[in-house]
């Protein structure tokens, strides 16, 4: 009974999911966003929302994402926080600078850059670009193209079949959550899986 009674006092003392919406302009997307992008910034809002972090703690971050896509995301993640499904941090990509490689490195999910998606064939527009997609976790959930690992600190973590806290895996907790929202993982893409990927587009 005590035990009962110490897990009710934690889920009772623990912060409640909370997130806030804001337009973006042009000087608040200095590295993501660039004239001929797809989308304009009016077309963008800033997501500010709680997550658990991997230290069992709630965190505040922040996603750029199309307009369109908040009231899901908003749901993805409101989801994700009562399962204390575990995120390294959120940041918008402008924080390393516009770089995909440094927000990877570093572990960071993240969502809108305007840059053409990381694929072999034609050049074409990423849904990144869109702010139609995110990556999460990327080191615990990587992408394999062409023999490569992006990042490569997820080297680590090709073997789905060990499941650690934070992966994306079939029927897990945030497959799910996206699947719930319509949005598709590219864990699922056969010959270059993309384990971090979830869009609205599939691409």
């Amino acid at each position: 009974m005590a035990v009962i009674a110490l897990l009710a006092v934690a889920v009772a003392l623990q912060p409640p999911f909370a997130h806030s919406v804001s337009r973006v302009t042009a000087a608040q997307l200095p590295y993501s966003w660039h004239q001929g992008c797809p989308v304009s910034p009016r077309q963008l809002r800033r997501v500010r929302l709680t997550y658990w972090g991997f230290d069992r703690r709630a965190h505040t971050g922040a996603l750029v994402v199309n307009a369109d896509s908040v009231r899901l995301i908003v749901r993805v993640f409101s989801r994700l926080y009562a399962a204390r499904f575990p995120i390294r941090r959120m940041r918008p990509i402008d924080a390393y600078g516009g770089v995909e490689e440094r927000s990877l490195a570093a572990d960071n999910t993240a969502a809108f850059n305007c840059r053409y998606a990381i694929a072999s064939g034609p050049k074409r527009w990423s849904a990144h670009a869109f702010g139609k997609a995110i990556d999460v976790n990327p080191v615990e959930n990587p992408y394999l193209l062409d023999g490569a690992v992006h990042p490569r600190a997820g080297k680590a973590y090709l073997d789905r079949t060990c499941v650690r806290r934070g992966m994306a895996v079939r029927g897990g907790q945030l497959v799910r959550a996206f699947a719930a929202v319509g949005w598709q993982w590219g864990g699922r893409w056969t010959g270059s899986p993309d384990y971090q990927h979830f869009s609205s587009t599939g691409g």
